[in-house]
């Protein structure tokens, strides 16, 4: 019979708390597959805009709506957040800002560039 102790296998989830470094790399690759949706949308709209005005009525119809603009939101967010954090890699394949503190302030900085970039870019789209 073999001898079992009473450690805890590790890591367990509920305890082990993920670095911000792989919740950023997590992150990129979610939003990768985000923009690859949207980019449907897009395909959608302009193929929409070529067919015929009661198609593109359609299409302007679900982007014009709340749930459409939502979904504009959230894409443009994740367009600016992979754009931000694809620079900061960038960076890294200079072979700067590998230690864990640099890392996390830069973490930081694509957050805020990312939220700053959408809000301006919506501001202005909706100003126009």
């Amino acid at each position: 019979m073999a001898k079992t102790d009473n450690r805890p296998l590790s890591p367990h989830l509920q305890v082990y708390r993920l670095p911000m470094t792989a919740l950023m790399s997590i992150s990129h690759r979610a939003t990768g597959v985000v923009l690859s949706v949207g980019t449907l949308l897009l395909a959608w709209w302009l193929i929409a805009a070529a067919t015929s005005a009661g198609a593109f009525e359609t299409a302007q119809g679900f982007f014009g709506s709340w749930f459409g603009m939502l979904v504009m939101f959230g894409w443009t967010l994740c367009l600016f957040y992979h754009l931000a954090n694809g620079i900061r890699h960038l960076v890294w394949d200079t072979g700067h800002g590998f230690d864990i503190k640099t890392a996390e302030k830069m973490g930081r900085i694509v957050l805020v560039a990312a939220v700053a970039l959408t809000l301006i870019a919506w501001i202005i789209g909706l100003a126009v």
